[in-house]
Formats: structure tokens, C-alpha cells, sequence
């Protein structure tokens, strides 16, 4: 498969001048992101590269971080964590609160917002450090050790997220928070505020590509079982309510975050991540939604 070539048909063939989204504005930091950044990398089994733009340059991953968090609970409580989250498509937008009431406080999956807070309660209650275990984590599966969170992101977060603040008190009064709530959200507002290239991300999600082990030492960091089932979530949950969308576009599983990354996985094949921070009204990438669909169209690749 000459992967080079497909990417550079892709970036020939678009440009954010072809989408009439917009940058996320409801965290101020994201705001000032300029628009016309594209970049895509491909990373296959067989540890080549292939890339194209601004595939090297760092944003913030949001709710791509998701899936780290997940797999670190995952690991710590294995099956135990159903108890606490369900695993179906939300159909509602990521940070909806309307669900939780008729649910008794069980998040419908883990990458809605409401989920991703109740794995950070999981993480607070039963880390010594969370945020320095998830960056060391993070720099292990990429083997980058200069990872880091932005520290403005953070701060942009932290100033205006009221609703995320209000979704950990409403699962706490539903009985499904254990700890405090200013350290979950400060952990939550990190998470989402890690900086990373398409690069990067590529090369962390190679573990759900390659039954969870690292594809350049072999070292087995997550359990063959906690990839199917993240796969699995991936591929019915990881966009929000357009989660069917990409799965008919597209055809892999995936996650996005509102930075404009997404990220996708082909198992024992490759991993891909796109990012444009040009979003739909659902808060996926535009841009990136219509690169990896014809990525697959061109490869002839995708799980179905």
C-alpha cells in the first residue's frame, strides 16, 4: 500500500476553505487556534511513517484522552468498572446531563463527559499522583518524554467549566462520585489540556492496533481483552452522537476532541490521526471527518 501517495492525494484534494465549521470557542484558549492547520499521520504495523502538513505540531487532544484514562482504569479495576459506567451510545450531545437522572447516575459510556469525570474519580481515588501517572504513561506508549500538558488550556478550562463542574456534583449526589470534587475536575481539566502532535497520537494508539502491546519493544502494556472492549467502545461511542456516522463514513474505530484531532485505528494494520480544528455542530473535526473517510476509500481499508 503506497500510504504516502493516498495522504498526499488527501492533502491535495482539501483544504479548510472546503468546510464552514468553527474552532471550538467555548474554552477560550481553543479559540485563538488558527483554522487552516492540517496535518495527518499514518503509523502501520510495520513501524513505518507516513505523514503530511502540520502532522508534527502540537494541540490539545481533549477528549482524545479519554481513551488513556479508560485503559489506566481498566487496568486498575478490570471488569469491576461496568459497575460504575455503561457501555451504549449516548445519542446525546458529550456534555448532556439529561441522561443521568433516568440512569441513577451511570454514565451511558465512558467518553461522555459525565463518564470521563467518573473515570477521573476513579483515578483521584486510587493514584498517589494522577496527572504525573497519566503524563508517564502517555510519554511510555509514545516514547516521548517531552509530553506535557498546556498549562493555558488548563487554566482556559478551569475558568469556564461550570458545566463539567456541575456533571460531578449531580453523579455525586446520584451516589456514583467518591471523591472531592475540585481535585476529579482539576485532573479532568489536565487531561484534556495534554499537548500532543498527529505524530504522537498515532504512535499511542499503535497499542489498540497491536493487541496492547508496544509495537517497537513488544512489551505488553494493556490486556488483548481490555483492547477489544476499548476498541469496541471506540467504535460505537467515540464520536458523541454522530458515533454511527463515522462508523458509515469511515468504517474504524475512533475518538475525536474538540482541539480538532481525531484518531483511528485498523487492528494488526495501522493507526491514523488527523487534526483540523475546524468543527461540525456535533464538535467533530470537519476537515478530519472527510480525510479519513476517503483514507479508507482510497485504501479499501476498514474493519467491514
Amino acid at each position: 500500500m503506497d500510504y504516502q501517495r493516498i495522504l498526499d492525494t488527501i492533502n491535495d484534494e482539501m483544504s479548510y476553505r472546503d468546510v464552514t465549521g468553527k474552532v471550538a470557542s467555548y474554552i477560550p484558549e481553543l479559540a485563538k487556534v488558527d483554522r487552516r492547520k492540517f496535518g495527518m499521520h499514518v503509523y502501520c504495523g510495520d513501524q513505518k511513517h507516513f505523514s503530511f502538513g502540520d502532522s508534527e505540531e502540537n494541540f490539545s487532544i481533549q477528549s482524545i484522552s479519554k481513551v488513556f484514562t479508560l485503559a489506566m482504569a481498566m487496568r486498575l479495576m478490570g471488569e469491576d468498572l461496568w459497575d460504575r459506567l455503561n457501555v451504549e451510545p449516548s445519542g446525546d450531545p458529550f456534555n448532556s446531563l439529561t441522561q443521568l437522572e433516568y440512569e441513577s447516575g451511570i454514565p451511558r459510556n465512558p467518553f461522555i463527559n459525565a463518564g470521563a469525570l467518573v473515570l477521573s474519580d476513579i483515578l483521584v481515588d486510587q493514584l498517589e499522583d494522577p496527572k504525573q501517572e497519566l503524563l508517564d504513561f502517555v510519554r511510555k506508549i509514545t516514547g516521548d518524554p517531552d509530553i506535557q500538558y498546556d498549562e493555558k488550556v488548563a487554566a482556559s478550562e478551569k475558568a469556564t467549566g461550570y458545566r463539567n463542574i456541575a456533571l460531578v456534583n449531580y453523579i455525586k449526589a446520584l451516589g456514583n462520585i467518591k471523591c472531592d470534587v475540585e481535585p476529579i475536575v482539576d485532573f479532568y481539566f489536565y487531561q484534556c489540556s495534554l499537548s500532543m502532535s498527529c505524530k504522537d497520537i498515532a504512535k499511542a494508539f499503535m497499542i489498540f492496533a497491536n493487541k496492547g502491546r508496544m509495537l517497537e519493544t513488544n512489551e505488553k502494556i494493556l490486556k488483548p481483552k481490555t483492547v477489544k472492549r476499548i476498541n469496541a467502545l471506540m467504535q460505537t461511542c467515540g464520536f458523541y452522537d454522530e458515533a454511527g456516522e463515522f462508523s458509515f463514513q469511515v468504517g474504524l474505530p475512533g475518538k475525536s476532541g474538540v482541539g480538532g484531532g481525531i484518531v483511528a485505528i485498523h487492528p494488526d494494520n495501522y493507526s491514523v490521526a488527523v487534526w483540523s480544528p475546524i468543527l461540525n455542530e456535533k464538535g467533530n473535526s470537519e476537515l478530519g471527518m472527510k480525510a479519513l473517510e476517503r483514507f479508507t476509500t482510497l485504501t479499501g481499508v476498514s474493519v467491514f
